[in-house]
């Protein structure tokens, strides 16, 4: 007998234009040319290392990864990632689900960031209509769409809007290609029950984002250059919502992991860089060099050649390229350094505010060197 559970359409949701919010991007963004803190000479000497390497890399058509937490969006680097990514630093941007969230909110109503805590007292916390009802609406089109999790939320802001195929089309396609293509039937299917619960009509769905230009998946998708979303199920404000559809955002979510492996894949040689994702870069990092592995030991090689530079706030004196510390000391309890020290290649950590870190790393690779 199943367990009962929480019906989703008994949640009151509310207009996200009557949430406080703490964070507006036309004041509170970050400008590429903005002077970061003057940074430690040791700070300075690592930057200075990590640009020499992603020069390197790209030289050799190879890929920097930056993956980083919500709170570098949070703090308004959208305009600094834009530039890493148009000037062809950096080859694949990669994020939680609160990254995917918050850039949008900042794209559709140029803030985002609510009082959790009060939120949460009053029964109001991500019980936000907009929010909930367009990101999911764009990932269960994605999905059927073969989108990735990142793909569809900057597709429907790069575009504004979506569109949204008829309950006919969707029919025909279950029946015609559920022999042929069972996944891409079942796709249909879910984006099908989704329309028909929510009686949506088919054609174009506008939807205005007149703060698109802070906007790095957005900026992502018109670059062609991936944008991965790695979600955990529960974590994430959209689930509150009745539209949300966890098999269409497994699809989208399942694209990305493995777009994000295969660039792990060609890393001997590439950069990794970590911003600030003490659970979600690390994690899917392991996994996918672990399976690149795999893979370039059956074809007789090793990865070895990676240059990792993770950057987060706790302070850390332990030389990571010399690999863990002894557990006496606090630094082996930064678990996401472990992670990465076990991973090969060469690793080194830098302490610093993720503003002043990505200005300076900017910096750096256009040869202003203005810390």
């Amino acid at each position: 007998m199943p367990f009962p559970q929480f019906d989703r359409f008994t949640v009151r949701m509310q207009p996200l234009s009557t949430r406080e919010n703490k964070k507006n991007i036309v004041q509170d963004h970050v400008s590429p040319e903005a002077v970061p803190n003057r940074l430690s000479a040791t700070a300075q000497a690592l930057i200075s290392k990590c640009g020499e390497r992603v020069r390197k890399a790209r030289r050799e058509d190879l890929p920097v990864i930056l993956a980083f937490g919500a709170h570098a969006i949070k703090n308004g680097l959208a305009p600094v990632f834009l530039s890493l990514i148009e000037r062809g630093w950096v080859t694949h941007l990669a994020t939680n689900g609160a990254g995917i969230i918050h850039d949008w909110e900042f794209a559709f109503q140029g803030k985002s960031c609510e009082d959790v805590e009060l939120m949460v007292q009053e029964g109001r916390f991500g019980n936000w209509e907009e929010t909930g009802f367009y990101i999911n609406l764009a990932l269960n089109v994605g999905a059927y769409e073969g989108k990735g999790y990142g793909e569809s939320i900057g597709a429907l802001i790069q575009n504004e809007g979506l569109t949204i195929p008829s309950t006919g089309e969707l029919e025909r396609f279950i029946q015609n290609e559920t022999a042929k293509q069972p996944e891409a039937a079942a796709a249909a299917a879910d984006l099908l029950g989704v329309l028909q619960r929510f009686d949506l009509p088919s054609g174009a769905l506008e939807v205005p984002h007149p703060w698109k230009q802070f906007s790095i998946q957005a900026g992502a998708y018109r670059q062609c250059i991936p944008f991965t979303g790695h979600p955990m199920i529960g974590h994430d404000i959209i689930y509150n919502h009745p539209m949300n559809c966890c098999a269409s955002l497994g699809r989208a979510a399942q694209r990305d992991f493995l777009t994000f492996a295969e660039s792990v894949n060609r890393l001997d040689g590439g950069v990794y860089i970590s911003v600030g994702s003490a659970i979600m870069s690390p994690m899917i990092f392991e996994k996918s060099l672990s399976m690149a592995q795999n893979l370039a030991i059956q074809n007789g090689g090793h990865i070895d050649n990676h240059f990792i530079l993770v950057n987060d706030l706790a302070e850390s004196d332990w030389d990571w390229s010399r690999g863990e510390p002894p557990e006496e000391n606090p630094a082996y309890y930064l678990r996401y350094n472990k992670t990465f020290s076990r991973m090969g290649g060469t690793m080194h950590y830098l302490g610093a505010d993720n503003r002043d870190f990505l200005l300076a790393l900017s910096h750096q690779l256009s040869g202003e060197a203005k810390v």
